[in-house]
């Protein structure tokens, strides 16, 4: 059986019988997102329905800082739910994607590239909601560098109303083309919702999980 279709048991019994959410082997998740929330209610939607997600999960969100858009949505619900939000945003950007209120920790550093390598040290592991070129640049390269081996976190798209359908028509198309090894097809999961995705991402952790 193929370990990434198992169903992750999230649930256990308390004394009287009923089901107790049981704590993620992850301690804090990355999410890339995008400064606006796009056209589409379901893509405020799923921010939202995400920061519920890692609030029951017991999870603590890295982001890229921003006040704005889908990453506004996902840290306020995070926050709101008492859970910590890390947001690691580069000082140049900080006039443009923090307006209002913050929530959380913000961090501000130097540069983009340090801010990449900021919010990928603190994670265990990446979630990309809908986005424009920011957050394609920064999935693609957490996924390049599992392909390097330079990191082992899992990396999931919440694909949400098939947002990325086209990406991931792209990457298969690369592998049968021969630019990508079919055995690094799977350094990615994906999923339309935010429970079914992080469940896929803690059998992606599980041990003897072998993506080759």
């Amino acid at each position: 059986m193929c370990i990434e279709n198992q169903k992750v048991e999230e649930k256990t019994m308390d004394n009287e019988g009923r089901g107790v959410e049981v704590a993620s082997r992850f301690k804090r998740v990355c999410v890339f997102c995008g400064s606006s929330t796009g056209k589409r209610e379901a893509y405020r939607e799923a921010a939202i329905e995400l920061g519920q997600e890692l609030v029951a999960k017991r999870l603590n969100l890295v982001y890229g800082g921003g006040s704005i858009g889908l990453m506004g949505l996902v840290s306020q619900t995070v926050h709101q739910g008492g859970g910590h939000v890390i947001g690691i945003i580069p000082k140049t950007l900080m006039g443009k994607e923090l307006t209002g209120e913050t929530v959380g920790e913000v961090k501000a550093v130097a540069n983009m590239h340090q801010r990449k390598a900021e919010m990928a040290g603190l994670s265990d592991c990446f979630i990309a909601l809908p986005g424009g070129y920011g957050t394609l640049e920064e999935l693609l390269e957490v996924i390049t560098w599992a392909q390097l081996g330079i990191h082992d976190k899992p990396v999931g798209l919440l694909n949400v109303d098939g947002y990325y359908n086209s990406l991931i028509s792209f990457i298969d198309k690369a592998v049968d083309d021969g630019f990508i090894k079919p055995s690094q097809r799977h350094i990615f999961v994906s999923a339309p919702t935010a429970k079914e995705l992080v469940q896929k991402l803690e059998v992606r952790l599980l041990p003897g999980y072998n993506i080759i």
